[in-house]
Formats: C-alpha cells, sequence, structure tokens
C-alpha cells in the first residue's frame, strides 16, 4: 500500500518562520520526489515483465495452432480396393412374348365350320387338322367330276380300238391314210379330255383338302378364336395362333448406354413377375433402331418353353454384362456434381483429393471403377460429402469383413 507523504501547505513560510521548520519542509519534499522516481521505476519494470511475457506466449503460438488443428482434424473411414473382377449385370422389364408366333387362318373357299379338334394350350404337329369347314358341295362336285373321268377314258378306249382297226385294214385298201389321221386324232383327243378331266378332279381335291385348317409348324396352340357352326373365309381374322415349337422370349426394353454394352448371346436370368422360378436365355437380337421418344431400344431374350413363361406377361430380367477388372467401390464412396462423378483420395500428407472418375459396371456388391483409379489409392468412405479439396483429416482404415 501506497501512502501520499504530501503535506498541505496553504502558504509559503514567511521569512519570520523559523530555520527549523523550513529544513523540515525542504525535507518532506525530497521525500516526495524520491517516491515519485520508484514509482515510476516500478511502473516500468512491470511493463518490461508484461513485454517479455506477451513476446514467450505469441513466439510459441504457430507451434500450438498447429498441434491444435492437427488434434482437431475430422476422422475418416478408408478403403484401398484393390483390383477385382467384376461380373457386370443390367436390370431390366420386359413381356414375354412368343419367339416366332404363327398366325392360321381359312385359306380355302370358305364356310360353315363342321368340328374344331383342338383347344389353346395343347401341343400341335405340322399338318394336323385343327378344324374342317363343311365340305359337302365340293364332296357332290368331286364325285360329278369323277364320273367324267370315267366317260373320258370310255371314249378314248373306243377310240384307241377304232384306231387299231382301221389300221389292221389300210393294208388291205379298205382304210385311206387320210381316215388312219382321222381316227389317230380322235384318239388323242380322247385321251387329251382324259387328262383335263383328271386334272379337274385335282383341283376339287385340293380345295377340299383347303377346307381342313391345318398348323404349318410344330407347337404349342396360344390361341383358338372359332367353334363349330362359325361361317368363316378367306377374308376373316386370324383363327389360331401358334407358337413355333413352343419358344418364348421377353422383349426388355433397354437404354441407349445399356444396349450399347451387349452383344448377341450374352445370358441372361428371366423371372416372370408373380414367380420365384428364374429361366435361363440369351440374347438372340438387339434392336436397330432406338425409339425417338422413350430414347429406348429392344433386347430379344430367347427361351426354351416352360409352363410358367405365359406370352402377355411381365418379367424382370438380369442380363450378363461381360466382365471389367477394375477397382470396386461401395455406392456411399461416390460422390457426384455438375462436372461428374468423384471421389476423395487422401495423399502421404493425410489431406483430402479430389479425383474425377468413371462409373463402370453396377453389381449388387458395389460399383466398379472404369477410370480414374489404380486401386491402391486411400479412398474415403463415407462422409466424402462434407470434406473440402485440401483439408486435413485423420484417415482410419475401414473394418475388415
Amino acid at each position: 500500500m501506497n501512502y501520499d507523504g504530501r503535506i498541505e501547505r496553504d502558504a509559503e513560510p514567511d521569512a519570520s518562520a523559523p530555520a527549523e521548520a523550513r529544513r523540515l519542509l525542504d525535507q518532506i519534499d525530497e521525500d516526495e520526489r524520491r517516491l515519485r522516481r520508484r514509482n515510476l521505476l516500478l511502473l516500468a519494470l512491470a511493463g518490461l515483465a508484461l513485454l517479455a511475457v506477451w513476446f514467450v506466449l505469441h513466439h510459441n503460438q504457430p507451434t500450438q495452432l498447429a498441434s491444435d488443428a492437427s488434434s482437431q482434424a475430422p476422422t475418416v473411414t478408408v478403403i484401398v480396393p484393390g483390383s477385382t473382377m467384376v461380373a457386370g449385370t443390367i436390370g431390366a422389364t420386359g413381356t414375354i412374348a412368343a419367339r416366332r408366333e404363327l398366325p392360321v387362318g381359312s385359306v380355302g373357299d370358305g364356310g360353315e365350320v363342321s368340328a374344331v379338334y383342338v383347344d389353346a394350350g395343347q401341343w400341335v404337329h405340322r399338318g394336323q387338322v385343327l378344324a374342317t369347314v363343311d365340305r359337302s358341295v365340293q364332296v357332290e362336285q368331286r364325285a360329278n367330276q369323277a364320273a367324267q373321268i370315267t366317260a373320258a377314258e370310255a371314249d378314248a378306249r373306243l377310240a384307241e380300238a377304232n384306231l387299231e382297226r382301221a389300221q389292221k385294214l389300210v393294208s388291205h385298201g379298205f382304210i385311206s391314210k387320210a381316215q388312219i389321221d382321222q381316227l389317230v386324232a380322235t384318239r388323242d383327243g380322247a385321251a387329251a379330255r382324259v387328262k383335263v378331266a383328271q386334272a379337274q378332279l385335282g383341283e376339287i381335291d385340293a380345295r377340299i383338302r383347303r377346307l381342313s385348317i391345318v398348323a404349318p409348324e410344330n407347337g404349342l396352340l396360344l390361341e383358338r378364336n372359332v367353334d363349330p357352326g362359325q361361317v368363316v373365309g378367306a377374308g376373316n381374322a386370324v383363327l389360331f395362333r401358334i407358337a413355333k415349337d413352343g419358344e418364348m422370349e421377353v422383349q426388355a426394353k433397354l437404354s441407349e448406354s445399356d444396349l450399347a454394352q451387349l452383344s448377341l448371346g450374352e445370358a441372361a436370368s428371366v423371372t416372370p413377375v408373380g414367380s420365384s422360378q428364374s429361366f435361363t436365355g440369351h440374347i438372340w437380337q438387339l434392336s436397330p433402331e432406338i425409339d425417338p421418344a422413350t430414347r429406348q431400344g429392344t433386347a430379344r431374350i430367347a427361351l426354351a418353353y416352360a409352363p410358367a413363361l405365359r406370352p402377355g406377361g411381365f418379367a424382370e430380367v438380369e442380363i450378363r454384362a461381360g466382365t471389367l477388372t477394375a477397382p470396386m467401390l461401395p455406392e456411399s464412396a461416390l460422390l457426384a456434381d455438375n462436372q461428374g462423378n468423384y471421389v476423395f483420395v487422401i495423399g502421404p500428407d493425410n489431406k483430402a483429393r479430389r479425383r474425377a472418375i468413371k462409373v463402370g459396371l453396377v453389381t449388387d456388391h458395389g460399383v466398379a471403377i472404369a477410370r480414374g483409379l489404380s486401386g491402391d489409392e486411400k479412398v474415403v468412405l463415407r462422409a466424402g460429402a462434407f470434406l473440402s479439396e485440401g483439408e486435413s483429416v485423420k484417415p482410419v482404415p475401414a473394418p475388415q469383413g
């Protein structure tokens, strides 16, 4: 505690004051000046001490800040993907249909259907009669034509006999050469009329055969649109539909990019909607054009016959789109913006660096990286969206398994 040693004086001592009193006052003033100098010195020393402390603290601050920044860096999980042999698949949906559908109708003169011998779902064979049309008129025409053949054959035999008799009389001079020529012409004309009548009979038989509606190929009968008593003709709608050899297909709709990855013969797995059973097929045709409205094309997948494959139904399709050796990443590691797909890679300095990539095949086990990674990098597994370029992090390897 400082005390102020000053003594207030109302006025200067006069000349008559004793000498001892003046001496005492001078001594007090001197003590007061010494106290002020000491206080100033102490203040100066305190200021120098504070300045030294400030210098020491600020001189060590960068190292301390760097240490604090290192301790506060975010922890990220990283993986080293390596390279994996990836079997790519493309998913799609499509409509089940007959691979080769054969429409069957009436090609004869037409008439009333007298009988139908098959129903939808049955197997039919080439040439098998599916239905018959009434042929009573044609049968009578055939009988009439057969009788005409018999008459023509009788005329031909008579002409041949007349010619033979005449030829025997030529040597005796009873028949002239001109008469022989006439008899030869009569015989030939009769023989020709026999052939004409036979041809007409063959035409009638062909018409009768065409009144039988037959299967053009072996296959599965998909549709029956006729019943006995129905009148049919050459201009009628389709009476039967047959799937040739029972073969089916799925017409899968695919985008342009997916269609470009496929080739003929690629294997595919087909699962009809509502069924847990899958069927294996192969691509037998790829659409030669793209629909300008939907930007899609069709991959036609051939399938062997199976009862669960019903034309007109829908099916889910997985097409094997070849193999690729590339780094495999989970979807959580991939990021995208208006510049494209990318990931964050952690360098030796533990700083996050953006790396542009190209996505390859997408599988149930992850995404194959077609370009941008060698497989030896430390790739941020999750939370990459919260990082920024050059940010310091603490990389932690992802747990195995």
